[in-house]
């Protein structure tokens, strides 16, 4: 069914290209003549956190930095004044206390009269519909003798406002906050100010919009329209959280599940890999909040009815950039890792990490039945590692199916190696990752159809 696929995106390509020339192509297609039974889960969702697919994608937040842990920590942000109002804005490092969300910001205003504030830009502007709410939330907490109310507005992008609220925190402890903006009309480029009024000095973090309207309504939640368009596609699998971001430009940037899932303002922000991949095309902006999480990738999986497909990391960062690799003797916390990823999804409350995904929400389990060792790796070195998580994960969990990596590579000396030593070893399922132009797909058509069906 891989082929069939690829040649829909393929008559899509051709479809755009030739119609500049004026060719015309025309297929026949006998819907009447079964030619093999194809499995649900050959056809499915590759979902790869590129493209702003994820923050700023089907992650509803509209707000860019909400919490201050880009490298640039006001990125996203604008001071403003209005009326009179003046002050200044800092940004405060507590990485002792908390380490996975070090930076919060304090406005100061020093006029007793006006508004000072900031604006946030979201992710090339706020998608903005007329007639919905919009939930804002802040942590906050009032200095001694400080009483600031927060005045909440959208502009459209004349700088009309199109909607606002006030809120007032109370008291000197970290609180979550939460209001309500109706929009007065639909834009495409709307931005969030926070107004801060009356002398004195406001503790803020994780400031954030979620449109009440999401995926099941849910809080936080994912947008309702481009999960719509998954559900539509009748995936039958869900392949998460992507692919380099897996593997990491270095093994510390590496994609790690226990991070992203539980209370969102501890979920550790880190640089997209995209954000610096292209030397001509850089994009300073792009970092991982972890909004959409695992959690939040198996909720969405059985939402849309595919299988989950979680990729993890095997021990290597990505081969095109450092080809970091951990030692043989110290991958045990990687090998933890996978297996304490099976049982979160499936296991019982007797378990440490079902017991937590109960206490997240979600008693039934996920009836996890794959898992990728790796993203796109190739070579001896994958081998070596593909046998250890292999053995580990296959004596504990002997039903949960592998997929292996075949390289990123259709032939040569890359895919030789692995597609022979991985067959040698009754690998279960074989990943081939390739990159080629669409003409290669085109004239490749027929590629899977004397491979063993089993």
């Amino acid at each position: 069914m891989r082929y069939l696929f690829l040649t829909g995106l393929l008559l899509s390509t051709l479809g755009l290209a030739n119609a500049q020339t004026a060719t015309r192509l025309n297929f026949t297609v006998k819907a009447d003549s079964i030619k093999a039974h194809v499995q649900p889960t050959m056809y499915g969702i590759f979902f790869e956190d590129i493209n702003m697919a994820a923050d700023g994608g089907v992650y509803a937040e509209l707000v860019k930095n909400r919490s201050f842990e880009f490298n640039t920590n006001l990125m996203g942000w604008a001071e403003q004044r209005k009326d009179g109002g003046n002050g200044t804005v800092s940004v405060v490092d507590r990485k002792t206390e908390r380490p996975e969300n070090p930076h919060y910001l304090t406005l100061n205003v020093s006029t007793p009269k006006g508004y000072y504030g900031l604006s946030n830009e979201g992710f090339g502007g706020m998608g903005i519909r007329k007639g919905e709410m919009y939930n804002f939330s802040v942590f906050a907490r009032q200095h001694v003798g400080s009483k600031i109310s927060l005045l909440l507005e959208l502009h459209d992008s004349t700088g009309a406002v199109i909607g606002k609220t006030t809120l007032t925190p109370q008291g000197t402890e970290w609180k979550r906050y939460h209001a309500t903006i109706r929009a007065n009309t639909t834009t495409p480029k709307a931005r969030l100010y926070v107004w801060a009024a009356k002398k004195g000095s406001i503790d803020l973090d994780m400031i954030s919009l979620f449109p009440t309207h999401t995926w099941k309504n849910r809080p936080g939640g994912l947008r309702a329209d481009l999960v719509q368009k998954l559900y539509d596609l009748k995936p039958g699998f869900l392949r998460f959280p992507g692919g380099c971001i897996v593997e990491g430009r270095d093994l510390a940037n590496r994609y790690q599940w226990k991070k992203t899932i539980g209370d969102i303002d501890k979920r550790e922000n880190i640089m997209n890999r995209w954000n610096v991949e292209f030397e001509k095309r850089r994009t300073p902006d792009y970092y991982q909040t972890f909004g959409l999480g695992f959690m939040e990738y198996f909720m969405l999986a059985e939402d849309i009815g595919a299988e989950p497909l979680p990729i993890l990391n095997c021990g290597m960062a990505c081969q095109y950039n450092t080809g970091q690799l951990v030692p043989l003797n110290q991958i045990d916390p990687y090998i933890q890792d996978a297996l304490d990823l099976i049982e979160f999804a499936n296991g019982s409350a007797d378990t440490k990490w079902g017991k937590l995904r109960i206490a997240l929400g979600h008693p039934k389990p996920f009836n996890l039945k794959m898992m990728g060792v790796g993203n796109e790796q190739w070579g001896e070195q994958y081998i070596e590692r593909w046998k250890v998580f292999e053995k580990a994960l296959k004596d504990k969990y002997p039903q949960i199916q592998l997929i292996s990596s075949a390289g990123p590579d259709p032939s040569g000396d890359k895919f030789d190696y692995l597609n022979a030593t991985l067959r040698g070893f009754k690998a279960d399922i074989l990943d081939e990752h390739y990159y080629r132009n669409p003409d290669w797909f085109f004239k490749s058509v027929t590629r899977y159809d004397n491979y063993d069906r089993k």
